[in-house]
């Protein structure tokens, strides 16, 4: 059997299934979430391309995360550990 029959059967088969509309709505909620999507009037944006926008923003968050980790540890290894601030900032993140 298929992977989509199998899909399709499962969905069918008393679960709850999202409406049009719903997603419609979700998409919609999402799109207001990224960045650019606000900069934009109410335009009509295809779903899938709120998607990529939103795949691509969390992909540059990950890249920010992973730019102030890097940072974070050079202070810290260059940092005087002996004072107080450092031991607690040091110990939140270890």
């Amino acid at each position: 059997m298929s992977s989509r029959r199998s899909r399709s059967r499962a969905s069918s088969g008393g679960a709850s299934r999202i409406s049009d509309e719903q997603i419609s709505d979700l998409v919609s909620k999402l799109q207001t979430l990224l960045p650019e999507a606000r900069l934009r009037s109410n335009d009509r944006v295809p779903s899938a391309r709120v998607l990529q926008e939103t795949c691509s923003y969390i992909r540059s968050l990950h890249q920010e995360v992973d730019d102030l980790s890097d940072r974070l540890s050079e202070l810290l290894a260059t940092a005087d550990v002996s004072t107080a601030q450092a031991a607690v900032i040091h110990s939140l993140l270890m």
